[in-house]
């Protein structure tokens, strides 16, 4: 699928890339809005519709990202929320295999995440990730979103990257494209970031449901 020898740098989303993305979509879709149907007596369609709201209004910025906005916005200990949750933070069954190759091809392996430092620290916490990665960064460090293309040059220059020699895998096609306009070399798609929601399809990158349909080619550099 990649010519690998172009191939330095892996640059990895976390959240619907290595991590289910069912955890996130729970916590924000189903567990914050009846929180706040509980606190406030409404009902539980009031609830969702004020939250999609806010989450509407600042949709593609840092914000949308950042648990001290939420925390503030909706009056709710947002960290203490995703406490409750932890037995939902799962890897992917695919990942460590994945990452595990790159490894052994002699792939950098870099975590680019738009999670809150925060809830970054509670996934390392609660999973293996750690294990199967050379760097990390939460885009709450540089001030931009990945959708900006400020973060990308705080990438490059932070980890001296050549971006025509990275790939960078996401679950998101716009942050696909910020990547592309921005100079990665390569893009691959994940179609199935919620182990329980259906697959997505990408109109303008490869996407695969599988990281081992990449092994063969990885082990094949060895």
């Amino acid at each position: 699928m990649f010519p690998w020898d172009r191939i330095d740098t892996v640059l990895l989303d976390m959240d619907g890339t290595l991590l289910d993305l069912h955890f996130d979509n729970h916590f924000w879709l189903s567990l914050v809005p009846g929180t706040l149907s509980r606190l406030h007596g409404i009902s539980s369609e009031a609830a969702a519709i004020h939250v999609r709201a806010a989450y509407d209004k600042v949709a593609g910025t840092l914000e949308w990202y950042c648990l001290d906005y939420w925390e503030r916005e909706l009056g709710l200990d947002i960290m203490a929320l995703h406490r409750t949750l932890v037995d939902r933070i799962q890897l992917r069954q695919d990942s460590m295999p994945f990452l595990n190759a790159l490894k052994n091809a002699g792939k950098r392996r870099i975590l680019l995440t738009n999670a809150h430092p925060n809830s970054l620290a509670l996934k390392l916490e609660h999973t293996e990730l750690a294990t199967g990665l050379d760097e990390m960064l939460s885009s709450h460090q540089t001030g931009y979103p990945k959708e900006s293309p400020l973060f990308w040059q705080a990438v490059f220059s932070r980890f001296e990257l050549d971006p025509k020699r990275c790939l960078f895998i996401d679950d998101s096609e716009a942050i696909l494209t910020a990547a592309k306009h921005a100079g990665v070399g390569f893009q691959l798609g994940i179609n199935n970031p919620d182990s329980r929601q259906p697959n997505k399809i990408f109109n303008d990158f490869p996407a695969i449901h599988d990281y081992r349909m990449l092994l063969k080619e990885l082990q094949r550099i060895n």
